[in-house]
């Protein structure tokens, strides 16, 4: 973050020590965000196994999907509004017992209208653990760096599951989610229970100081959501269309594991163009450009283009979230806005795999999902042409802040 507006809406000032800044909180919060996140990122070949080993239909997976997301939306939008007045270590805790308990159900309950309401509330669990994870890291001195090391290692995470999962039977896949919720335990005592007391600065531009609207936050929670519409429908079925189609399944299935590698590249690339040319431009490009490696796919996926869109997708999604995640750290001193974001992810898991679903149920096929994909992503890029163009003739320090 450039100087001039490093955290525009909070920094740590006096000589009282941000608690969420040592590395034993940073540590626990950065693994509690790859397991809170373990369904989302697994999603393309969890829902390969309710297809092959629950016999699910295409339409129930996506349902399904939709519900496990929507409930860690909803867990999440309830631990915004719990985390000022609870203990975190509850939230936590409570997040674990409702994830281990849903997940160890699923495992001898396996039918479809069933397995759709524990993965609700297996989600609810999740919203709770991830949003207190989210909510920590955005209360640290420097949040932009700290989600920055979170999604260097959920590159790392990604690769793994998409690794180990697909070997795995159903109710082995439920019983890694339970033993990486379980391990949590030992260590809950590792960051404070309550948000750190931080003064809150303005944006400093022109000499003087401006008042960041409020807007600003909402507007960027919106359009992460709606960004997650586009993530999650793709996401869902990306290894269920290219199983339709004329692309080597086994080929597939390698470079789901490869392209999670290639995040860790947009990681870097990502931190190092927000240095040069801020967060906001280069946000609204990657959404463009999210757009047309979606809808490419609509021509037909083979072996070349699978590769191509795989590679493009995961790159950019990286690059979405590092901005998206640096936009409210920079306008949230302690982490309430950062909390809701697991709450706009997973409210776009709800309507996008759902939204997919309906379409594959009305004919449209994977084309007709795959245009509905590139238009929510192109929605997601006119929120922010608004936002941007907005702060640019009010807070151009804020407009942009890097």
């Amino acid at each position: 973050m450039s100087a001039g507006v490093e955290r525009a809406a909070g920094a740590v000032t006096g000589a009282a020590v941000n608690p969420f800044d040592g590395w034993r909180s940073l540590g626990i919060s950065l693994y509690m965000i790859l397991v809170g996140y373990g369904v989302l990122v697994g999603i393309p070949v969890i829902s390969s196994a309710w297809v092959n080993q629950l016999g699910f239909s295409e339409v129930e997976v996506g349902r399904v999907a939709g519900a496990d997301l929507g409930g860690l939306s909803l867990g999440a939008v309830l631990t915004a509004l719990l985390i000022p007045r609870l203990d975190r270590r509850w939230l936590t805790l409570a997040g674990i017992v409702l994830s281990v308990s849903a997940n160890a159900a699923c495992m001898t309950i396996t039918d479809y209208e069933s397995v759709l309401w524990l993965r609700v509330v297996s989600g609810l669990g999740s919203g709770f653990y991830t949003a207190v994870a989210v909510a920590n890291l955005g209360a640290t001195s420097w949040p932009a760096r700290a989600f920055n090391y979170s999604l260097f290692a959920f590159a790392f995470s990604q690769a793994g599951e998409l690794a180990v999962l697909p070997m795995l039977p159903m109710n082995s896949i439920y019983l890694v989610f339970i033993v990486a919720y379980l391990l949590t335990l030992p260590f809950l005592g590792w960051y404070p229970g309550r948000s750190s007391e931080r003064a809150v600065q303005a944006v400093s531009g022109d000499a003087q100081d401006v008042t960041v609207p409020r807007y600003v936050p909402w507007m960027v929670l919106a359009a992460i959501g709606v960004t997650y519409v586009n993530i999650g429908a793709y996401w869902t079925y990306i290894e269920l269309a290219s199983a339709s189609s004329s692309a080597n399944p086994d080929w597939v299935s390698q470079v789901l594991v490869f392209t999670s590698f290639f995040s860790v590249l947009g990681c870097l690339f990502a931190t190092f163009i927000s240095n040069r040319f801020g967060l906001a431009r280069p946000l609204m490009i990657t959404l463009f450009m999210q757009a047309i490696i979606v809808v490419m796919l609509v021509a037909g996926i083979n072996d070349v283009n699978i590769v191509i869109s795989l590679f493009g997708f995961n790159f950019l999604w990286i690059f979405a979230d590092v901005y998206q995640m640096a936009t409210v750290a920079n306008v949230d001193p302690d982490g309430r806005y950062s909390a809701l974001m697991p709450g706009a992810q997973g409210l776009g898991q709800i309507v996008g795999p759902n939204l997919a679903a309906s379409l594959l149920g009305a004919g449209y096929g994977y084309d007709g999902v795959f245009i509905f994909c590139a238009g929510a992503s192109l929605v997601a890029l006119l929120i922010y042409v608004m936002m941007y163009v907005n702060l640019k003739a009010a807070i151009p320090a804020l407009a942009d802040a890097s």
